[in-house]
């Protein structure tokens, strides 16, 4: 989706201003998006115009790359991808993560081999196992997105407030903006760390709910492992992600932030409950498990990503 979108940008096709509420329509889908939905530099090019040159200028050569793989699954965005294909060789390659979560041929496959922080594993997994299935919520933000002391006090409250267990991922640079006495007062119900092995996590029984930033990495992940989502988007392709999430795939809950731009504690319990909860909670998690499946068999052998791979790779070595 992402690809498309800046593409259209790219070729002028495409015009939007945050001050500009009106949707946009592009030739990839049979849908309208917002403003808000669109990467966040392209809300404003002038604001960003090193981002706009660096991710707009490559796709000068997309149009004569013998190949363009692409870390997406082809039955997850088949309208995109269609119209994608029709333009250059594109070719779907995902969910790019190890094979331990998703086909299991690689035993020894469990992690991307490179981490920019240490993960607290001996804290985190003895933690969740202590814990009954699907009913954790899962907070990370990323390993790049830094919310304001304000933000933070709100996603405080709002993971206290929901009463379910959350386990916490809160750099060592961001403690400072937890609030007072944060940590002690929601000792029973939650655990607080500075990083965690996010697929192992993910993949565990008790985790019901992942609130995310919304990068494309961590979407994938979460879509691999069945886990339904609150999208809270930050910046850069995150805004599409969550639309995604949120109104095509139908995995998550995206929250709404009011008119300072924080979106409040209320909010953020409010979309962990319907994310985990009632009626829509079923809905979501029946998507958020049709769609693992269909990740999966694309990984498979003979899949759509396999099979595309298998011919990358072919071509690399005739070459």
């Amino acid at each position: 989706m992402v690809n498309s979108i800046n593409y259209h940008a790219y070729k002028g096709a495409l015009t939007a201003s945050a001050s500009d509420r009106s949707l946009v329509s592009l030739h990839a889908i049979n849908a309208l998006l917002g403003v808000d939905d669109l990467p966040s530099f392209l809300s404003s090019l002038s604001y960003h115009p090193a981002i706009a040159r660096l991710v707009l200028g490559q796709f000068s050569n997309f149009e004569v790359a013998e190949c363009l793989p692409v870390n997406t699954v082809d039955k997850q965005e088949t309208e995109v991808v269609n119209w994608m294909a029709s333009h250059w060789a594109v070719k779907t390659i995902g969910p790019a993560i190890p094979s331990m979560y998703l086909d299991k041929r690689l035993p020894e496959d469990k992690d991307y081999g490179l981490s920019l922080f240490k993960p607290e594993i001996d804290i985190c997994i003895p933690w969740l196992n202590a814990k009954e299935d699907g009913l954790v919520v899962y907070a990370s933000m990323g390993s790049m997105a830094s919310l304001g002391k304000e933000q933070m006090e709100e996603m405080a409250i709002g993971l206290e407030r929901c009463n379910k267990y959350f386990l916490w991922v809160v750099r060592a640079s961001e403690e400072s903006k937890l609030p007072s006495n944060f940590k002690a007062r929601t000792l029973e119900k939650g655990l607080i760390v500075n990083w965690c092995p996010q697929l192992e996590v993910l993949a565990h029984r008790a985790v019901g709910c992942f609130v995310t930033h919304c990068g494309w990495n961590s979407t994938l992940e979460a879509i691999s492992l069945g886990v339904p989502l609150v999208a809270f988007p930050q910046w850069t392709d995150q805004p599409t992600n969550a639309k995604c999430i949120a109104d095509f795939w139908r995995i998550g809950v995206r929250v709404k932030a009011n008119d300072k731009g924080i979106v409040t504690g209320e909010e953020i319990e409010y979309c962990i409950r319907q994310a985990m909860e009632g009626e829509t909670g079923k809905e979501i998690k029946s998507n958020a498990s049709k769609w693992e499946q269909e990740a999966k068999e694309a990984m498979e052998e003979g899949g759509s990503s396999h099979r595309n791979i298998e011919e990358f790779v072919a071509k690399l070595l005739e070459s």
